[in-house]
């Protein structure tokens, strides 16, 4: 998994309450097994149109949003079902961090499984970045850090949030459950020798 220490990019905004994950990456596209490939379906039926042309209304597919690796999102963002697909597909867009005034909890864990940081802000600070983002004429850029938690930009917004101890020492060490549970690789199979060697005296 891809550490994250302090991120700078450009935002794109996608103002809507309750995006579900089958809106973030449809089910028609949760056929792959692998973790790559699902970066061009993202948002697909908002994205697109019926001939597959870009959709000119679209959020993300307004000039200032080009290249945004961090996502203002409107409140609960996430919820719906359970698959991991989701943050696969934003993260292979290119999103690094996404701020919202809440997130489903499911979707907010696999988040940080993912190399993904969730942001939580409240009402008003969501309100004012979005109408900063509006006010910019050209790509608004964040600083997300979690090294010290903070969310700022070049004009003066700056807010701190909170991200679970646990999950945020995963993605500064760029570990998910997987690289954690190796790390401790010689202790397991110190445990393994001895169990082994305790099962065979019981054997005798």
């Amino acid at each position: 998994m891809r550490a994250f220490t302090t991120h700078t990019g450009v935002t794109a905004a996608l103002p809507r309450v309750n995006v579900d994950t089958d809106q973030i990456i449809p089910k028609q596209f949760l056929k792959r097994v692998e973790r790559t490939g699902f970066g061009p379906a993202l948002f697909f039926d908002w994205r697109y149109q019926a001939d597959g042309s870009p959709n000119p209304g679209f959020e993300l597919n307004q000039p200032k949003a080009a290249g945004a690796s961090i996502l203002l999102a409107g409140a609960n963002f996430g919820c719906g079902s359970s698959r991991e697909h989701a943050p696969w597909a934003l993260g292979e867009y290119g999103f690094r961090a996404i701020l919202a005034e809440s997130f489903a909890d499911i979707f907010d864990a696999n988040c940080t499984q993912n190399g993904i940081v969730p942001v939580r802000l409240p009402a008003s600070q969501m309100t004012e970045l979005f109408r900063r983002y509006e006010l910019a004429e050209g790509p608004y850029e964040l600083t997300v850090s979690l090294e010290t938690l903070t969310v700022t930009d070049r004009a003066g917004f700056s807010a701190g949030f909170t991200l679970d101890a646990y999950r945020r020492d995963s993605l500064l060490a760029g570990l998910d459950e997987i690289g954690r549970t190796l790390q401790l690789d010689g202790k397991i199979a110190a445990y393994e020798r001895r169990r082994a060697t305790l099962l065979a005296r019981q054997a005798e």
